[in-house]
């Protein structure tokens, strides 16, 4: 890659400390151009530039806009926030980079369900389905089976490309902003019994993705499934919440449909279906013990283990504000 080339980073304008906004900070941090793809030319947006990144508006459904925003660009990192259209902008941003034909690396953010979310299981009868579902739902999310298509079109595509298959954000709303009422009372309420999972710092995805834009060739064609350091059940969960936050936090348990109820379906998210259906979809796989795995992928690409989901909990901003309070 030419020291020209600017790196193009979709879904730059996110939440401070998001995956693709972190990466765009490092890879300006070791003095390699960047190009972000924002929605709005807003203030997030003069953030970006004042760190020193290119910033390029546009609509990612837009094939005129994903073009211009890729034109001598020849590494991507590709993510969107979740949207019923997603599907349409991965195969927009394929088209794009196959019809520009110089493109070294395409970095897809997938999903850790990706690993074992197989044609077979997708075609199995519907009471197989359920029973690799954990027994509570008969099939996957909107947003889940998009990122299960995407994969196929950049298959089909022929693009190089590495997808990186994140399991539960530590910062996800589930584990943060959804869950920060009652850990102002002190209760983690959560619909997962005693379930145990190993939810990924966003840091490290971003620091993942960076190392491979950064010299894709050993990673082309690869799928890396990332996990936490280690397996935690909600009561270990809860010891995090506490240690960050400097009071106690004990973990209440909570039934999964009325959790859906009563933090999803009446929450603000309920305005935006796909995202809500997502987030309960989301709520009950981990009910069924569906994350229940940890990988090696991450270390073994950064020669480091993962960060806490304490470290992760320290570094939130949404949750250091209950600190504060």
């Amino acid at each position: 890659m030419s020291e020209h080339n600017p790196i193009l980073i979709t879904g730059a304008a996110g939440e401070i400390g998001g995956v693709s906004r972190v990466m765009v900070e490092m890879l300006l941090e070791q003095g390699h151009p960047v190009r972000a793809f924002v929605r709005q030319d807003d203030e997030r947006a003069d953030s970006l530039r004042q760190a020193g990144a290119e910033v390029f508006v546009g609509d990612l459904l837009n094939i005129a806009d994903a073009t211009a925003a890729l034109k001598g660009c020849r590494r991507i990192y590709f993510s969107m926030g979740l949207s019923p259209y997603y599907t349409d902008a991965v195969a927009l941003m394929a088209a794009a980079a196959r019809a520009q034909g110089d493109i070294e690396a395409f970095v897809n953010i997938s999903e850790y369900e990706q690993s074992f979310m197989t044609f077979e299981k997708m075609t199995a009868p519907v009471e197989e389905r359920r029973s690799h579902l954990g027994g509570l739902v008969t099939d996957w999310s909107p947003q889940q089976r998009a990122h299960w298509i995407a994969e196929q079109t950049l298959d089909w595509a022929g693009i190089p490309t590495v997808n990186v298959r994140a399991a539960i954000f530590v910062e996800n709303p589930l584990l943060t902003w959804l869950a920060l009422g009652p850990l102002s009372d002190g209760e983690l309420r959560l619909p997962f019994g005693d379930q145990r999972f190993a939810p990924i710092a966003g840091y490290d995805v971003a620091e993942l993705c960076v190392k491979i834009l950064l010299d894709p060739a050993p990673h082309l064609s690869k799928s890396y499934t990332l996990t936490g350091p280690e397996l935690k059940d909600m009561h270990e969960l809860a010891e995090d919440y506490t240690a960050a936050l400097g009071r106690q936090v004990v973990y209440v348990p909570e039934n999964v449909d009325t959790w859906n109820e009563n933090y999803v379906d009446n929450s603000p998210i309920a305005q935006f279906p796909h995202t809500a259906e997502h987030l309960k979809s989301l709520a009950r796989l981990i009910a069924g013990g569906r994350y229940a795995g940890v990988t090696d992928d991450l270390e073994t690409v950064l020669g480091r283990p993962p960060k806490t989901v304490r470290w992760a909990l320290e570094n939130n901003a949404r949750l250091q504000k209950v600190a504060a309070a």
